[in-house]
């Protein structure tokens, strides 16, 4: 349907009738031009001065026509289309991903081969950021230092494509466990209680912080903002041997230094959970466990897409204008055509 945002405006339809009745017309009596051949021209035009009195009202026609149109298009008409009801979760999930120098470890298997565990976090977790349609998603990035990489937000495109571009180095070697919890803190703090939620990947323990994790952590509780955390590495790693061959290999334990018993009490203490990714299969099943633990569903948004009209009136407007200049044009060099014919032979 069509809708009118300034629908008085077509009471200035009489406008120019009003003008006219109101302005008296110039009552000079003198002559303005002193033409020679006046006698000939009044001749001339004799003839056509029945068809120029029929034609007068086509001009006068147009003219309300491009008034008319300039009011309607002045009144900014808006077509209105059926409703769309919009999906809204009202989650708000800040994402907070560790890009120290230890995840540069390749111990995480994609298509039989080891990848560095950045790798598969970016991957897995691009997947699963593009399943949160409705959800306005953030991203912290740390290592020494913790940076919101993409403040909360409904494009969850940007925010996917800002994890992909994530390279080890760009917030230091060091892990801030607890300052990447804090700022997560301080950017959810502001939103609804029930739907705020942190997803804390890390692979290692707190070495660089200014603020302790667990302090960070009880904060966070106070604010009702649930934290759940996933420690990152596989359990086992066999080292090559001599040349790279199998003599001489070990075996190796490349989570060592993962915190996990700091990882569970910061996710007790918030009421979230602990999870253990130890390849990209159960980190792609952690994420699929995170989908329904969030299931904070509200009520759809719905939503009436508009399109501005006004561009149609003024189009008509222009044509019409610019067919009433054309007119003028065409009779003027017919006029000229004429008086040039009538004009006497002396005459140069």
């Amino acid at each position: 349907m069509i809708e009118w945002i300034w629908p008085w405006v077509f009471l200035l339809t009489p406008l120019p009738w009003l003008v006219r009745r109101a302005i008296p017309p110039a009552s000079n009596q003198e002559p303005a031009l002193r033409a020679p051949f006046f006698s000939e021209w009044q001749q001339m035009g004799g003839g056509q001065a029945g068809r120029s009195r029929q034609e007068g009202t086509l001009p006068l026609i147009s003219l309300w026509l491009i008034w008319l149109l300039l009011l309607t298009a002045a009144a900014r008409p808006q077509w209105i289309g059926e409703p769309i009801e919009l999906p809204n979760s009202g989650r708000d999930l800040m994402l907070a991903v560790d890009i120290s120098g230890s995840m540069r470890i390749e111990d995480m298997q994609i298509n039989q081969t080891l990848v560095q565990r950045v790798d598969a976090v970016k991957q897995v977790g691009a997947q699963f950021i593009g399943r949160r349609a409705g959800d306005r998603l953030g991203l912290i990035l740390f290592g020494s230092n913790a940076y919101v990489q993409s403040p909360l937000s409904f494009d969850t495109a940007t925010v996917e494509r800002f994890l992909l571009e994530a390279q080890i180095g760009f917030a230091g070697s060091e892990t801030a466990i607890g300052d990447a919890i804090g700022l997560a803190v301080k950017r959810l703090k502001e939103r609804p209680s029930e739907s705020r939620v942190l997803i804390l990947l890390t692979d290692g323990q707190d070495t660089a912080s200014s603020v302790k994790p667990l302090d960070a952590a009880r904060l966070a509780a106070d604010l009702g903002i649930r934290i759940y955390t996933i420690g990152i590495g596989a359990d086992s790693l066999t080292l090559p041997g001599l040349f790279g061959s199998s003599f001489g290999s070990r075996q190796v334990n490349p989570s060592a230094e993962l915190d996990e018993a700091g990882l569970k009490e910061i996710a007790s203490i918030t009421g979230g959970e602990y999870f253990r990714a130890r390849n990209p299969q159960e980190l792609i099943t952690i994420y699929e466990l995170l989908d329904e633990l969030e299931p904070v569903e509200q009520a759809t948004t719905t939503y009436r897409p508009r399109q501005a009209l006004s561009y149609l009136p003024l189009l008509g407007a222009l044509l019409l204008s610019f067919l009433l200049a054309l007119r003028h044009c065409v009779r003027a060099l017919n006029w000229n055509a004429a008086t040039g014919k009538r004009r006497p032979q002396g005459d140069n």
